[in-house]
């Protein structure tokens, strides 16, 4: 695919930073996926990045614990915060500068978000990781990627699974399952592949940004797809 402005919005879940353990963050997990991050500035890219907090606290399973919804999507957004600061701090390990903007100000630990503080970031080449969600209950890391996305005009968002790309159903659970290589959001939709919440591929569908899906955990994966190569599964 063409990457017009050489900007790409990186989409992590949370789940990602925890690696082999069952819970929390995994320091060679981040250094890894740092290094993953590194090979792309290297190539002149501008990246953010949008992680979740899925491996701390999750707020959709607030309710089952009894935690009301909107403070526990509060709390999943202090999550995506410390995995903000743990990416953070592996990446400026290998010497890539970076910010961490939150929708929610926590201004001891990271920037307000301001669209065009990021906008100037990016084009210094410093690395953009995007914490807090949206700000708002009820709207997930996948909404607030596709929001970021939108707001500082990248070319595409990379959304890192531990899969390689979009299936006709559930791989881990149906051998048969068929990769798609490309389809088209309409597609996704009436398929109900369910590649991100609805109201996050609603925004990219109407905003023409395309989304690509691919195994993050794979070696290289990352630079390939910005060098050109087909990794994954383009849905645009």
């Amino acid at each position: 695919m063409e990457f017009a402005n050489k900007r790409i919005l990186l989409k992590l879940s949370g789940e990602s930073l925890m690696g082999s353990q069952q819970y929390g963050i995994d320091p060679e997990a981040a250094k890894s996926y740092a290094k993953e991050i590194k090979s792309v500035v290297d190539q002149n890219f501008e990246l953010a990045i949008v992680i979740g907090g899925g491996n701390i606290f999750r707020g959709l399973n607030a309710e089952k614990s009894g935690i009301d919804r909107v403070q526990g999507d509060y709390m999943g957004m202090l999550a995506t915060i410390i995995n903000g600061l743990a990416l953070q701090n592996a990446i400026e390990l290998l010497g890539i500068p970076t910010r961490l903007m939150t929708a929610i100000e926590m201004n001891k630990v990271s920037e307000p978000y301001i669209r065009r503080k990021a906008m100037r970031h990016l084009q210094k080449g410093r690395v953009v990781i995007f914490g807090a969600g949206t700000g708002n209950p009820y709207f997930t890391t996948d909404t607030a990627a596709a929001l970021r996305a939108i707001e500082i005009n990248a070319d595409v968002i990379l959304k890192g699974t531990r899969v390689d790309g979009v299936y006709t159903a559930d791989p881990e659970l149906d051998p048969t399952a068929v990769k798609y290589e490309q389809l088209t959001f309409q597609t996704a939709i009436d398929k109900n592949l369910q590649v991100m919440d609805l109201t996050a591929f609603t925004m990219c569908k109407e905003n023409k940004i395309p989304v690509m899906v691919f195994d993050i955990n794979v070696p290289e994966n990352l630079l390939k797809i910005v060098k050109g190569e087909k990794i994954g599964t383009l849905v645009q």
